[in-house]
């Protein structure tokens, strides 16, 4: 999995740089969302050219098999440029990876970041009214993640407890909650990764990201799955996946549809024709899509009173 995530990196790198040459307005690069200094704990923020007020924000988080801790830069590339020309601002944030720490430190870590973003809402000219995350592969997972546990501290399966919202960072006391997700070809099931029908045996990503064995461990992995925590209460979520993905299977979306679609959560979901792990399924269209539903929830949220 992990040769042909990288090798589908450096595909989206080029695609991106290709389609999307605007230079984007002011930014801030480096910016330590938990006061550690530590790289995994690092942002980039960009504000559109477009001068305004305050700019919806979206967040965004890289893919890499949750095996990079400091990957910003390219998940702004593969997806920011076109959310930047149409008047968001672009948050692209580290974690840890699985190396660093152990689930759930990964999704402790974008809350701390969306808890930084509203502490400091004012001094990026940002309208924390609107605030939409998005990622690939397993930073789609993440972003997922982060858009069906808004609210929730704890949650336990079984005899395991884990703490979903974390203690990282300096504004405990703000919200970590999203308004909308866009998930690309995400890992949404853990304890389906195999064909969408049983866990992986042996070594994996996932069974890295827990630090130990998918089967002999189930609580642990679903409280790992996004979709473990799905109710109506979540968020819209737009799912984009391409057909012919061949490291996380297409499967994993079709179910996370299935499942959304049951809450009333899903506003759409795009299967791209031959579309790979990020080469085709990235293109003129799909950013089309993402920005239109990301636009469509933040003008709702706006007129909210």
């Amino acid at each position: 999995m992990l040769k042909h995530t990288f090798s589908g990196i450096a595909a989206i790198l080029t695609t991106t740089f290709i389609a999307f040459g605007q230079q984007p307005g002011q930014h801030w690069s480096d910016v330590d969302y938990a006061g550690d200094k530590q790289v995994f704990h690092q942002m980039d923020i960009h504000l559109p050219s477009l001068k305004k007020d305050r700019y919806p924000v979206v967040v965004v988080i890289y893919g890499s098999a949750w095996f990079s801790n400091n990957m910003k830069q390219m998940g702004f590339q593969a997806l920011g440029k076109p959310l930047l020309d149409r008047g968001f601002a672009v948050v692209s944030i580290n974690h840890r990876s699985s190396a660093d720490a152990a689930y759930p430190a990964q999704i402790n870590d974008v809350k701390a970041a969306i808890r930084y973003l509203r502490a400091n809402a004012s001094n990026y000219r940002m309208d924390e009214r609107f605030i939409g995350i998005t990622g690939f592969s397993s930073g789609g997972h993440l972003a997922s993640l982060a858009g069906t546990t808004n609210g929730l501290k704890t949650y336990t399966l079984g005899n395991t407890s884990l703490d979903i919202e974390g203690s990282v960072g300096e504004h405990p006391t703000f919200s970590s909650s999203v308004d909308a997700v866009v998930d690309w070809f995400g890992p949404i099931d853990l304890n389906r990764m195999d064909e969408c029908k049983r866990p992986k045996a042996g070594n994996s990503p996932e069974s890295a990201l827990i630090r130990g064995s998918l089967t002999e461990h189930p609580d642990l992995v679903a409280l790992a799955s996004p979709n473990t925590y799905v109710d109506a209460s979540d968020v819209p979520f737009l799912i984009i996946h391409g057909t012919a993905d061949n490291v996380v299977p297409l499967c994993q979306s079709e179910l996370f549809a299935a499942v959304l679609q049951e809450a009333n959560c899903l506003d759409a979901f795009h299967q791209v024709p031959d579309g790979q792990h990020g080469p085709v399924t990235f293109n003129e269209t799909s950013f089309t899509w993402m920005c239109d539903f990301f636009e469509k929830v933040a003008s709702k949220k706006r007129n909210e009173p």
